[in-house]
């Protein structure tokens, strides 16, 4: 887990490639976009991170955490082998061998058919939409148990203080790696200053998460190599990236920033509401 920095051009999509440097010093990947008004630039970011475990406790609890471990893994391992299918896929499509793609092809359908997170995602759904409640409960509870990261979605809405901020990932097949276990997540986010004073964006803190538990916290300067200016009711929108080792994940944090109307005020934080980071996506828009 790492957070990317240096610059890239365009934004992104599920399909799209993100053109990054085989040698990669520090994460924080993206382009900007600002909307409503004109712009403001800081200094270039540093990044400090450091990495903490969660702690596993013991005693009663042990039996009910190992089933549950088992059960992430299993999750884990199946995400692990739809994203080789997929790497595979395009392998066999670019080298002309369409027989093998077809297999391979098939294979991936018959796996999204059946696999235990789809299936209780797409009953969930249709058990929402017919007003089955008691059933769509029942679905949720069952994907609570075997894929927690899945009942959260790949975007999400906070805002504090008049800032609201608004983030969707993205799986980049075409930067992973699941042999290897590299597994490339871009997201964007939007900034919108919907209060009546101008700020600005001084540092950001994130806190990504593996399927394995693993937690990283990692601090910057700015985003993208800026501190950026937000006047109100405009807003600020870049796009980054964050690989992991595992097929999914979760990602957090804030903004620290202050208001720059008046000399001597202090910096307060802006969440940034969890997503996920996952393979499987889901049928959020894109905002």
């Amino acid at each position: 887990m790492h957070s990317l920095s240096f610059k890239v051009v365009g934004g992104f999509n599920a399909g799209s490639r993100m053109n990054l440097p085989r040698r990669v010093p520090e994460m924080e990947v993206g382009t900007m976009r600002c909307f409503g008004g004109r712009r403001a630039f800081g200094r270039s970011c540093k990044i400090v991170a450091c990495a903490s475990e969660r702690n596993i406790g013991d005693g009663g609890e042990g039996q009910s955490q190992s089933a549950s471990t088992s059960r992430s893994r299993s999750f884990l391992s199946r995400s692990e082998t739809y994203a080789l299918l997929k790497q595979q896929l395009e392998v066999a499509a670019k080298a002309e061998d369409y027989e093998e793609a077809a297999r391979i092809r098939d294979s991936l359908k018959l796996f999204e058919e059946e696999e235990p997170v789809l299936r209780l995602r797409r009953l969930m759904k249709e058990a929402i939409s017919s007003e089955r409640f008691e059933d769509a409960a029942k679905y949720r509870d069952e994907l609570n148990e075997i894929a927690p990261h899945c009942l959260l979605k790949c975007a999400s809405d906070a805002t504090t203080l008049g800032i609201r901020v608004q983030v969707r990932s993205v799986y980049i097949e075409g930067r992973s790696q699941p042999s290897k276990n590299q597994y490339f997540f871009a997201y964007r986010i939007r900034i919108t200053n919907n209060s009546n004073r101008p700020v600005q964006l001084l540092r950001r803190h994130w806190i990504i998460t593996d399927a394995n538990g693993k937690t990283e916290n990692v601090w910057g300067v700015g985003v993208i190599g800026e501190q950026p200016v937000i006047l109100p009711k405009t807003g600020f929108e870049y796009s980054s990236a964050c690989p992991l080792t595992t097929a999914n994940g979760r990602m957090e944090g804030d903004f620290e920033m202050k208001y720059i109307d008046r000399v001597g005020e202090q910096s307060f934080n802006v969440a940034i509401a969890p997503f996920s980071l996952s393979i499987l996506g889901d049928s959020t828009e894109a905002f």
